[in-house]
């Protein structure tokens, strides 16, 4: 790499104090603990942007399940970035993180849909978690931020 870090984006939706953070944090330990030369961007969701979309090697997203489907902060993230990052993204590696009340299919249902529009490529199948996240939860984000850093890091994806 030449001493130049990889950048993974996490791109997150919800409310500060609320379970999708707590599974953000997790998601963010396990990428610092692969350490390597990465640096992780973490961006609420309608604080992110195309600029920052476009210099990302991959691509972490996490949101709450607000009526079956993605919070509206996420859904403004893709509405906002489709058409400028259209075609520019295709291969994207990416991973996604819900923070679910009721099952969290049709949030993942939703996501999916719209990654591939974009073309970008889940590396991990999705993680749901229903209700508070215990620390089994907790150690499945963990493992789900060092997965996407190991791979980004070792080349894989």
């Amino acid at each position: 790499m030449g001493g130049q870090s990889k950048r993974i984006l996490l791109v997150y939706g919800g409310h500060a104090g609320g379970r999708t953070e707590r599974l953000r944090a997790a998601v963010s330990a396990g990428v610092a603990a692969v350490g390597e030369e990465l640096e992780l961007i973490e961006r609420p969701a309608l604080e992110c942007g195309t600029a920052e979309l476009l210099a990302a090697h991959a691509l972490l997203l996490g949101t709450p399940e607000h009526f079956g489907y993605m919070s509206g902060a996420l859904k403004d993230f893709f509405d906002r970035t489709f058409y400028p990052a259209e075609g520019k993204t295709s291969g994207l590696p990416y991973a996604l993180f819900v923070s679910a009340g009721n099952d969290g299919t049709g949030t993942v249902r939703a996501v999916e849909r719209i990654a591939t529009g974009y073309g970008w490529t889940a590396v991990c199948p999705p993680l749901i978690v229903v209700g508070e996240p215990d620390a089994a939860a907790l150690e499945r984000a963990r493992e789900l931020g060092a997965t996407v850093a190991a791979g980004v890091a070792a080349g894989i994806f």
